[in-house]
């Protein structure tokens, strides 16, 4: 599911369709749940103008599949979750419009706030009548645990390729752990994972086929590439560009996300942004948010 687009044409007026394909998929309420998932929602008034939802959906059951049971989500196997994405355009048609028009409450992590303020808009609007667990890609169980594993979602729902250590022949890292990261097939690494959202009484029927995601980076040489870019110089920006990407950050994007996160929120004020004292960040800010703010 795509938050944001590809396009960068004329920004739309609404959120637009939220297409979920009919065949295949059961819901407990019947036809009328299914007009619900389809009909076009209007904005929350003050949101800034968002493009067209484009799902990527999976079964909890594969997600599950691939995970140790403490990390299980506790749904049936057929439940119905779909992965958001944000694309290098919102940070211009979404998250600066956000702090224009004021639409938080309390500034903690401007981004998450900001990707939370539209989908809660999106869901309660597109599907008031589905029970809906959100999960963000920033939230911890009490445990310190991850509510859902972000780039193994990515990987099930078939929008990215998660490439990990254990996908290259002969390492020649020898014991040192190489972290994994997704790669998009029309976006590289121009991308974030987002959130998860979880239909509790919509299931997938048994005939509907995983579909896995693009192996954009087939070659052993490309991935120990990605890997080592992506461990070791993540700064340079340099392993986004894994594969040749249809748009990317802008420079201001760019100077936000290599700004550390304790000091965005000075770089906004210059922006002409927070110039209040109400505005100032909540000096509580989780460790986890301060330490890996990489967009």
């Amino acid at each position: 599911m795509l938050f944001g687009s590809s396009d960068s044409g004329t920004q739309l007026s609404s959120l637009r369709r939220c297409h979920l394909p009919r065949t295949g998929w059961r819901s407990a309420d019947g036809p009328s749940s299914w007009q619900s998932c389809r009909r076009v929602c209007r904005s929350h008034p003050g949101c800034p103008t968002l493009t067209r939802l484009v799902i990527s959906d999976r079964r909890i059951g594969w997600y599950n599949a691939l995970l140790p049971p403490s990390l299980h989500l506790d749904y049936p196997d057929a439940t119905l979750a779909v992965v958001v994405l944000s694309t290098p355009d919102m940070f211009e048609r979404a998250f600066l419009p956000f702090l224009e028009n004021r639409l938080f409450q309390r500034l903690s992590d401007p981004v998450d706030q900001c990707v939370k303020h539209y989908i809660t808009c999106a869901v309660s609007q597109a599907f008031p009548s589905q029970r809906v667990d959100v999960r963000y890609d920033y939230e911890l169980l009490p445990n310190r645990k991850p509510k859902f594993l972000a780039q193994t979602a990515a990987h099930v729902s078939g929008a990215a390729f998660y490439y990990q250590q254990s996908d290259v022949k002969d390492q020649p890292w020898g014991d040192k752990k190489m972290f994994g990261v997704c790669v998009h097939p029309r976006l590289g690494g121009w991308f974030a994972i987002r959130a998860l959202l979880v239909f509790e009484d919509l299931t997938m029927g048994s005939e509907m086929a995983q579909q896995f995601p693009k192996d954009c980076v087939p070659s052993r040489e490309e991935r120990i590439r990605l890997l080592e870019a992506f461990n070791f110089f993540w700064q340079d920006w340099s392993y986004r560009d894994i594969v040749p990407p249809v748009q990317t950050y802008s420079q201001k994007q760019k100077d936000y996300f290599s700004t550390k996160p304790a000091e965005r929120f000075k770089l906004l004020k210059t922006w002409g942004f927070l110039s209040t004292e109400e505005d100032q960040p909540d000096q509580t800010l989780d460790t986890q948010n301060q330490t890996n703010g990489h967009g």
